[in-house]
């Protein structure tokens, strides 16, 4: 592919290379290696400066007259104590955005990863037979960018999703159906995801009174756990069943999400229960884990209770039973010995940390993970009401997740349906989706995944400010320039000057390269959102400020028509990676 240096990469170039015929020991430095800092001009020689015990100005000075100028660098000049103030010629960024637009790939000019590896990612993780609610949200936003992210590097991404699917509230759930068949009256498959949720609801609750109220039953349902776990075949069946209507309704869910989920790979709790009695074995033979009170436990020096004493990670319960401590570390071991990743990725609630900091230590001490392996928690906040406190109803119940984005979607709509010029109502009804969804998953990805944010609709619909409407709608703003266009086509023209806002656009839309690297680097879409937010913007005071089909000669109408084209393809493929559309039309 024809990948793309950056300028930021070339300057650092440039500047490496005057610095090291100044200062020949700054060769080795860490500093001189870090080509995607932007920063390096700002900080670099104040720092190679003080471990070479030299003046900073001065050593800035002698550098600046070793910098090659002309191709790329326009002028260069010292200020402060020894910062380097740069300019870019005109001729280098339309030369840069042309070579990107030029990628036979239709990537942009972004570069694989040097060295991509294979990663699992365990996100979007439901339970059966309940239904997703507001807090199911974030984990599956998240999760999706970040295999988006990663998989536009170049690296093996596996998906996992592991859903709750075993337990003792399967007994009581499979123990019901048993003794009353005709309330499951249908095949899965046969109803709508909304419908298969509604029956296992049903089932559920009329299971749990039941449970509660008659000893006799809650004997026999806790018999069936045992029947379960034991692999009896008709109770397995019964089981079976249950997992086929919940699956039903996550595809149902995750499709209006706008989200990939192949069934291949929903591999949920029930996924490794043949692996949890060797995998206790093995911790148990090595010393990781030792038995305390009947159940076999591993311990920590720097995890104590509030009375004091060590807190154990619980692998299996002194009545032989394995908690999520046994299922979570055999799934470490098929990671890494059958998918053989280098990464594992969890993209799990922030409350689960204490959690999944033991299982990490103790797959370490078991000698699963390494320094070759890696395991990481992407730990993620709370949903927020407009009143920063969980997300809920008013009647104080858990917001469920259909109605969540139902709502966004209605509310979206009514938007596209007041700007709308030219669209049919089958038109404003996909775009209000489009939009709706894109509204829910940008107000998410553009915080930072371990901050708490506020679930605010009316702001995550507005056409003003940092919201995936404002993004959409410069995307299509710039899809009905080019159509107006008609057969005066997009060129790109480097001789000629170009005003601020022209450069400013173009320099940020050279740096898209370098986001998409450090946005999959640090598992962070909110670096994406933000680097897009400021393309928008900068697209938005272009537009205001210099026009387009009625610049002054035909080469700039090209070149500016060149400079849109470039944003809308950057805008595009950007939203792409946080899994939001981009419709042609607004």
């Amino acid at each position: 592919m024809a990948s793309v240096t950056s300028l930021t990469a070339s300057v650092h170039q440039r500047l490496a290379t005057a610095l090291t015929a100044t200062l020949p020991e700054a060769a080795a430095d860490p500093l001189l290696r870090r080509s995607d800092r932007a920063d390096f001009q700002a900080n670099g020689i104040l720092a190679l400066a003080k471990k070479a015990k030299a003046n900073p100005r001065e050593l800035a000075t002698q550098v600046v007259e070793k910098v090659v100028l002309g191709d790329v660098i326009k002028d260069i000049e010292v200020s402060g104590p020894g910062f380097l103030n740069i300019t870019v010629t005109d001729r280098a960024i339309t030369e840069n955005l042309a070579a990107r637009a030029a990628d036979p790939e239709g990537r942009l000019g972004v570069p694989y990863a040097e060295s991509p590896g294979t990663t699992v990612i365990d996100y979007a993780q439901p339970n059966v037979a309940k239904e997703m609610h507001v807090g199911h949200l974030r984990s599956a936003v998240i999760g999706d960018s970040v295999v988006q992210l990663l998989e536009f590097t170049g690296e093996t991404v596996v998906r996992r999703h592991h859903i709750g699917d075993w337990g003792t509230q399967f007994g009581m759930l499979i123990q019901y159906l048993d003794e009353h068949p005709h309330e499951l009256d249908h095949k899965a498959g046969e109803v709508t995801g909304e419908q298969a949720m509604s029956n296992l609801d049903r089932l559920y609750k009329a299971a749990r009174r039941k449970f509660d109220s008659d000893e006799e039953f809650k004997t026999r349902a806790r018999r069936r756990v045992v029947d379960l776990q034991a692999g009896d075949p008709h109770t397995l069946a019964m089981w079976q069943k249950f997992v086929d209507e919940s699956k039903i309704y996550f595809f149902s869910v995750f499709e209006k999400l706008d989200m990939e989920i192949r069934d291949p790979d929903i591999v949920g709790e029930s996924g490794y229960n043949d692996m949890l009695a060797e995998t206790c074995r093995l911790l148990e033979e090595s010393g990781v884990a030792v038995r305390s009170e009947g159940a076999l436990c591993v311990f920590f020096d720097d995890i104590k209770g509030p009375d004091g004493n060590p807190v154990p990670l619980i692998v299996q319960k002194s009545d032989g039973g394995y908690g999520y401590a046994a299922t979570d570390l055999s799934a470490i071991r098929d990671r890494v010995f059958h998918h053989k990743a280098n990464s594992l990725l969890y993209v799990v609630d922030a409350r689960q940390s204490l959690h999944f900091k033991m299982v990490f230590e103790t797959a370490r001490r078991a000698g699963w993970l390494n320094d070759d392996v890696k395991a990481v928690q992407l730990a993620f906040g709370t949903v927020l009401g407009k009143d920063g406190k969980p997300f809920k109803t008013r009647e104080g119940e858990t917001v469920r997740l259909v109605d969540l984005l139902d709502e966004a979607i209605d509310r979206a709509s009514a938007v596209v349906r007041e700007k709308a010029r030219d669209l049919s109502e089958e038109e404003i009804a996909e775009r209000g989706t489009q939009v709706g969804i894109g509204a829910v998953k940008y107000a998410d990805l553009s915080t930072s995944a371990s901050r708490d944010y506020k679930f605010d609709l009316d702001q995550m619909v507005s056409l003003n400010g940092d919201t995936s409407v404002y993004l959409q709608y410069a995307y299509a703003r710039i899809q009905s320039i080019l159509r107006k266009a008609g057969d005066i086509r997009p060129a790109a023209h480097p001789e000629l000057a170009l005003s601020e806002a022209e450069r400013a656009l173009g320099l940020h839309a050279d740096q898209f390269a370098e986001t998409v690297a450090e946005s999959a680097a640090e598992y962070a879409p909110h670096k994406m959102a933000g680097y897009l937010y400021q393309l928008a913007s900068l697209y938005t005071t272009f537009y205001d400020k210099c026009p387009v089909l009625k610049a002054e000669t035909p080469e700039q109408i090209e070149n500016r028509l060149f400079l849109c084209d470039v944003t809308a393809r950057i805008l595009h493929q950007g939203m792409a990676l946080l899994g939001i559309r981009t419709p042609e039309r607004l």
